[in-house]
Order: structure tokens, then C-alpha cells, then sequence
């Protein structure tokens, strides 16, 4: 007897390890921190728009460095308000990746254009105190941050107008169907 409550004792805690392994691997799989393939989830798409929000993010980023050499508290604060419109651009396309397509050319061709026109200004506005330089680099962040903005209010009509044609095709569905909407409330 003492060599089977023996047996028991050690091997028992042997038994609850199995098991415990067993269960894990049905719930979690072999690997916990592997892809478990959530539905609807595009890594691909998504990794891809990660990408291009930590590029513009970095330009961004070079903005305000380069507006800080000129010295200028009113460039500065001109340029975050810049800033803001490109990051609500930046939103709209992390809450929908396919507005990245449509979207690339203000993120990337606009955006290193206005990072570029900004070093430029803070060089030669650090230097000589250029209020031309300064105006005309205003109309330019004007320009631009209308244009950011009206994208940005487009990606989002974009998005309207997709749910309004599932809508109206669902109707269509239902209507041949034989359903009215009367009928299905």
C-alpha cells in the first residue's frame, strides 16, 4: 500500500501537469503569442498603413524640430496648428486602411514637401528675420492645411457613401425578396 499511495502522491502531480498542458494547448495553441487569425483583420493592410503613420509621424516630428531653429513662437505654434489636420488625416486612414491609397500622395509627396519648405524657412528665417519668408511660408501651411482638411472631409464622405450603397442594396435584396419594410420591423 505505501508503495501505491507512493506512486500516487508523485506521479499524481505528474497526471495534473498533462492535463494542464493538454487544456492550455486546446485554448491557446502551441504558441500564446502567435497570430490567431482574428476575422476581419488585414494584417497586411494593416501593417501597411503602421508604416506610412510612422513615416508621416517622423516627418511631423522633423517639422517642429526644424520650425524650433528659426526661433519664432508664432511659427511654431502655425505649424502645430498644421500639424493637427495632417494627424486627423493620419486617424481617418488608421480607422479605415483602404483610405491609405487615396491618401498617400498628402502623406507622403505633400507632407515631405511641407517638412522640406519648413527647414528651408527656419534657415534662412533663424538668419535674417524675414517677414516675406515668414508670410509666405504661412500662405504655403495655409494652403496646405486647407487641402489636408478637405481630403480628410472627402475620405470621410467616402465612407458615408460606402454605407449608404450596403444600405441601399440590402433594401433592393429585401425588396425582391418579397419584404417591405414594414414587414421586417
Amino acid at each position: 500500500i505505501s508503495v501505491y499511495v507512493d506512486f500516487v502522491a508523485h506521479d499524481g502531480e505528474a497526471v495534473y501537469a498533462v492535463v494542464g498542458t493538454v487544456l492550455h494547448s486546446f485554448a491557446f495553441g502551441f504558441d500564446p503569442l502567435s497570430d490567431k487569425g482574428m476575422e476581419g483583420i488585414d494584417t497586411f493592410q494593416t501593417d501597411r498603413v503602421a508604416r506610412a503613420v510612422d513615416k508621416a509621424e517622423g516627418m511631423l516630428a522633423a517639422m517642429s524640430d526644424a520650425v524650433k531653429r528659426a526661433g519664432d513662437r508664432k511659427s511654431e505654434t502655425r505649424v502645430a496648428e498644421f500639424q493637427t489636420s495632417v494627424r486627423d488625416m493620419l486617424r481617418t486612414v488608421e480607422n479605415d486602411p483602404r483610405d491609405l491609397t487615396t491618401a498617400r500622395k498628402y502623406l507622403t509627396v505633400y507632407l515631405q514637401g511641407a517638412r522640406d519648405a519648413t527647414g528651408k524657412f527656419a534657415d534662412i528665417y533663424a538668419r535674417a528675420r524675414d517677414g516675406k519668408a515668414r508670410e509666405d511660408y504661412f500662405g504655403l501651411l495655409d494652403d496646405l492645411q486647407e487641402n489636408f482638411t478637405a481630403k480628410t472631409r472627402s475620405l470621410l464622405n467616402d465612407d458615408t457613401t460606402d454605407l449608404e450603397v450596403e444600405i441601399e442594396v440590402l433594401r433592393d435584396r429585401l425588396k425582391r425578396e418579397g419584404l417591405r419594410p414594414e414587414e421586417t420591423r
